[in-house]
């Protein structure tokens, strides 16, 4: 199993829709049983809250159902369960970074180092976009899960017993 992890701030914007839209996604390639994901905050602000209504309601509208997630905090047994743990931003990449071991590093990443061809490096905390806010964010986030998607796919296929015979 790849396991897969989002983290934001707080986990219940950002986080909470990347882990729902690489869900979806990944029903959508047929690698659900394949994939595992999660997402957590590097701060313990809302642990137990579902994500931000205007999140739900945004990702709703596309068909994405994240309102059974609850915000948890980053752990440090976190750097050695997920293969990948992919910060929303250069804040939230300085503080996993500072917390995983060194042998672990290569794991951590921005989200949007994904997302090659798109200038930025960071997914903006659509809080401060109003509803337009998290329309952007979830198409940023679309384009770089579509991305994380295809080298997931790769994995998975070296795994397969029809790859080692």
């Amino acid at each position: 199993m790849i396991r897969v992890l989002f983290v934001c701030m707080g986990n219940i914007c950002r986080s909470p829709i990347a882990h729902g839209v690489l869900l979806q996604q990944l029903v959508d390639a047929g690698l659900s049983t394949a994939v595992e994901v999660d997402s957590a905050g590097t701060h313990a602000f809302h642990v137990g809250d579902p994500p931000d209504p205007r999140a739900q309601s945004a990702l709703a509208q596309r068909g994405i159902d994240i309102s059974g997630q609850r915000a948890r905090h980053l752990s440090d047994a976190d750097f050695v369960n997920f293969d990948y743990l992919l910060a929303m931003d250069r804040d939230n990449y300085a503080q996993m970074v500072q917390r995983c071991p060194p042998r672990r590093a290569n794991r951590v990443r921005l989200l949007l180092d994904y997302a090659p061809g798109i200038p930025q490096r960071e997914v903006p905390d659509p809080c401060y976009g109003g509803a337009a806010g998290f329309e952007q964010v979830i198409d940023l986030i679309e384009l770089a899960v579509g991305e994380l998607i295809d080298e997931l796919a790769e994995r998975v296929a070296k795994r397969t017993p029809e790859a080692e015979g």
